[in-house]
């Protein structure tokens, strides 16, 4: 088939340009073409909250990318769709994650010859964590311009539906890996390379910081005396997106300055190998939910993860199996750490995580997304 994808990609940065691009390497693996459409104006600079939307890394090799996309302006919209419905492609993949693209996307799609191009959307994020006025306003937009969707949780699936979409066929394929990251790194090259002490264990929190993820709670949870008693730190690694102020005044109200360590930036793809690499456990104690990038690299690494029982979180990891599941309390984040450190489970969890892993392959996702389509008339 001939595919295009609309979406987030470089010279964009995040795991939404990552996750597009490993999607189309996969397409092209399977033999299809691919095209992919990314943004010259993904968000106006006071709506975006980090430092930078714009890649430090070298372009991927052997993708086509074409930045045309304006996010705002709605002429730039129906440009890019007589631009798209020209190359008269098999299908085009939507990969949409928040309700302000959703006008954008829409009318791209409604600019394309419906019998001739089938129209998926791969939705991330039906409704976002941190609502909005225009979630009432446009997703509803969006839902009707495609002929069929992927979502990659069952709570995704479950928004999907309530937007009017029952009648469209919507598969659920789970979030494949993150596998671009490069290999396991040796703990103790790892540890070296970020300049952290070898005779103590880390636990991390991976990402960009914004309120839903519950840094918080894990900090709290960190405060626990039990816990100090370890030889033992937290390492938050991202961006912060909200109040950096809020989470340095809980760590000294609760005297951890010497048990978390800080990097508040965005962490290149070349860097992530080594924070993984140097954790024990990874540690999601989100508030809300879909499903978790997070997770996907932490299974690449083979690392054991802590989340909590919000949205599609807890059909990834298997509680007691590679890892736990816990409500968003501060008491059972405490002692489910407490629990790993103290009956030494992480041999038998990355054993858990080795075997788990098998599921989240990219061919899963590409073949799913091929029933899908021929499901459509």
């Amino acid at each position: 088939m001939r595919i295009a994808i609309v979406g987030t990609a470089f010279p964009f940065r995040g795991g939404l340009a990552a996750f597009n691009e490993r999607l189309a390497k996969q397409f092209i693996e399977d033999g299809h073409e691919v095209t992919m459409y990314t943004f010259t104006l993904q968000y106006p600079n006071f709506l975006f909250p980090g430092k930078t939307q714009f890649s430090s890394e070298a372009a991927p090799k052997g993708l086509k990318i074409i930045p045309c996309i304006n996010s705002i302006n709605p002429f730039n919209w129906i440009t890019v769709g007589r631009k798209i419905r020209k190359e008269k492609f098999d299908s085009v993949v939507f990969c949409y994650w928040m309700s302000f693209i959703a006008p954008c996307f829409g009318t791209i799609a409604r600019c394309l010859q419906k019998k001739k191009t089938k129209r998926i959307a791969l939705v991330h994020n039906m409704i976002p964590h941190e609502k909005s006025i225009l979630d009432i306003l446009f997703p509803k937009y969006f839902v009707r311009a495609m002929d069929g969707f992927t979502a990659m949780s069952d709570v995704v699936k479950e928004d999907i539906t309530k937007l009017g979409a029952a009648q469209k066929p919507i598969i659920v394929t789970p979030h494949p890996l993150y596998d671009h990251f490069g290999a396991i790194m040796p703990r103790e090259e790892a540890i070296k390379a970020i300049n952290l002490d070898p005779k103590t264990r880390y636990i991390l929190f991976f990402g960009l910081i914004r309120s839903y993820k519950g840094l918080d709670l894990l900090l709290k949870a960190f405060a626990d005396e039990r816990l100090r008693k370890l030889p033992l730190k937290l390492l938050v690694a991202g961006e912060f997106y909200d109040d950096e102020q809020y989470y340095l005044d809980l760590i000294t109200q609760n005297q951890l300055s010497e048990h978390v360590f800080i990097c508040a930036d965005y962490i290149p793809d070349s860097e992530v190998k080594e924070w993984f690499s140097s954790a024990d456990l990874i540690v999601q104690p989100y508030r809300s939910a879909t499903q978790s990038g997070i997770s996907q690299i932490a299974y690449h690494f083979e690392k054991p993860m802590l989340v909590t029982n919000v949205g599609g979180l807890s059909e990834i990891v298997p509680h007691g199996k590679a890892g736990y599941v816990v409500e968003p309390n501060i008491k059972e984040i405490a002692d489910s750490i407490l629990d790993f450190y103290n009956n030494n489970r992480q041999a038998a969890f990355e054993k858990g995580t080795k075997e788990e892993k098998k599921k989240y392959q990219w061919n899963v996702m590409s073949q799913n997304i091929s029933s899908l389509l021929k499901e459509i008339q």
